[in-house]
């Protein structure tokens, strides 16, 4: 029997309504034609939400997050509101979603498609076969953690100041989410903190050692430093299969990793909480307001973070397999979106993208049948 699966829709600023687009276009004609059913719901988050509901995340639409199977985001984000309060900016609807759905483990991979290997930054024999995932603890942390504020000190200067902190707990849980994702992959998780400098990364390196020799010996691992997996990163970047690491430096090494595949167009996000919450999938890229509404921005991002809902919420990577098959033969076909465009290749439009993955999917299906 077909199976329904409820999804949440928060297109988001700038060109998330458009990538977004192409989303619910998949989902309806996987809907027409492989054994699962969607029921949508849609709303606002971020500016969108501010606009409409003067905060970046309501009540309302959060309840309804809850009771999603899984959650699909565009984009957040936009200059418009750039100097309003940290508490109320469109970024603070994102983070709230986050806490209050208790999504701690941000999975994001770095995969290098190979029709785009030149367009790495990096020589095509350093990234060819590139595949990462960067496991990171999303809701602790630097960003998180209190007390945290600006003050005026006696002499009349000004002092920032945040807190960053870890709990046993905290980093056991997502020590165990890349640790048995590794064991699916390539079996070796690297640990990554500055252990060195700060007793928070003392705290995660004893604590993931102690887990790791509990419960997952059968898996290699090794702990580095953060600025040495950096420079690591660039120096010699397939040595990695997972790295879990911390909120901040999570924040920065998957960034780093996103661009040793040539675009962050092309990079796809899940954020997961535990049993029975629904996963959060968005693409890494943001709002991009200069290119909104000009049919120029890249889906391909927020089409493989709907593919990652598919595989960890649910419960179908046959069809993840499927979507990510079609997007390697659009790119091998030559067809671009103006982010990965090159020499020798046609360049469509946003929607266009979608229509080609859709008709390679239908190819695809016409094969098997």
């Amino acid at each position: 029997m077909t199976k329904t699966h409820r999804l949440m829709i928060l297109p988001g600023d700038g060109i998330g309504p458009e990538v977004m687009a192409e989303v619910k276009k998949l989902a309806e004609w996987l809907g027409r034609h492989a054994d699962i059913g969607f029921e949508t719901d849609e709303d606002h988050l971020g500016g969108a939400s501010i606009e409409a509901y003067g905060v970046p995340l309501a009540d309302a639409v959060l309840e309804r997050c809850r009771r999603a199977d899984a959650i699909i985001m565009g984009a957040v984000g936009g200059p418009q509101w750039d100097h309003v309060d940290y508490n109320i900016r469109p970024e603070a609807g994102l983070l709230k979603l986050r806490k209050e759905l208790d999504l701690f483990a941000n999975l994001r991979p770095a995969l290098v498609f190979d029709a785009l290997v030149d367009a790495s930054s990096l020589k095509p024999e350093i990234v060819r076969g590139l595949d990462i995932l960067i496991v990171r603890e999303l809701t602790g942390g630097v960003y998180f953690g209190e007390p945290r504020g600006i003050e005026t000190l006696p002499d009349g200067q000004k002092r920032g100041y945040n807190t960053q902190s870890y709990t046993t707990s905290e980093i056991r849980r997502i020590g165990r989410v890349a640790f048995d994702l590794a064991r699916k992959r390539g079996n070796h998780v690297c640990s990554c903190e500055k252990a060195n400098v700060m007793e928070s990364g003392k705290l995660w390196r004893e604590e993931i050692t102690r887990l790791h020799d509990e419960n997952y010996s059968d898996v290699t691992l090794n702990h580095m430093y953060a600025d040495n997996c950096a420079m690591q990163l660039l120096r010699n970047p397939r040595q990695f299969d997972v790295i879990v690491t911390d909120n901040l430096f999570g924040d920065i090494l998957s960034d780093e990793a996103a661009m040793l595949t040539g675009s962050l167009g092309m990079l796809p996000s899940a954020s997961l909480g535990a049993d029975g919450v629904p996963g959060l999938y968005e693409p890494v890229h943001g709002s991009a307001p200069d290119i909104a509404g000009q049919g120029k921005a890249n889906p391909l991002a927020t089409i493989l973070s709907f593919a990652m809902a598919l595989r960890y919420s649910l419960d179908r990577g046959d069809l993840a397999n499927m979507i990510e098959k079609a997007v390697q033969d659009v790119l091998s076909s030559g067809m671009r979106t103006p982010d990965i465009m090159a020499a020798g290749c046609t360049e469509i439009s946003t929607d266009a993208m979608g229509d080609a993955l859709i008709a390679g999917l239908e190819k695809t299906m016409a094969e098997a049948a």
